[in-house]
C-alpha cells in the first residue's frame, strides 16, 4: 500500500508534501505531484500538510478519484525506482488522468 496523491493537487502543486517525506518519493509533473508507490514507506507524513487535502491513504482513496490511484502507478511505468525526487527533474509529461482534468478558466 502507499499514498496517492489525487485531484485535489492538479494545477495547485503546494509542495508542502515534499518537504514532509522523508523518503523522497514525492515527483513533481507538469501539473500534479505523484507518489512513487514503490518507494513510498506509508509514513503518511504527506497527508496532515496538503492543504488542499489531495493525499489520501490508497484504502481510503474515494471511488470517484479512484483513476488517481492508477495513475500514480502508472506514470512510473518508464522510470522503475528512481531512487529520489530531490534533484531530479520534473516528471517530463502528466499521466493521460490527469491530462484529462479541464484547467481552470482563465477569464
Amino acid at each position: 500500500m502507499a499514498y496517492v496523491i489525487a485531484q485535489p493537487c492538479v494545477d495547485i502543486k503546494d509542495k508542502a508534501c515534499l518537504e514532509e517525506c522523508p523518503v523522497d518519493c514525492i515527483y513533481e509533473g507538469p501539473r500534479k505531484l505523484y507518489i512513487q508507490p514503490d518507494e513510498c514507506v506509508d509514513c503518511g507524513a504527506c497527508e496532515p500538510v496538503c492543504p488542499v487535502e489531495a493525499v489520501f491513504y490508497e484504502d481510503d482513496l474515494p471511488e470517484e478519484l479512484s483513476a488517481f490511484r492508477t495513475a500514480d502507478r502508472e506514470v512510473f511505468d518508464g522510470l522503475g525506482l528512481p531512487g529520489g525526487a530531490r534533484g531530479r527533474a520534473p516528471l517530463a509529461a502528466d499521466h493521460a488522468v490527469v491530462d484529462a482534468v479541464p484547467a481552470p478558466s482563465t477569464t
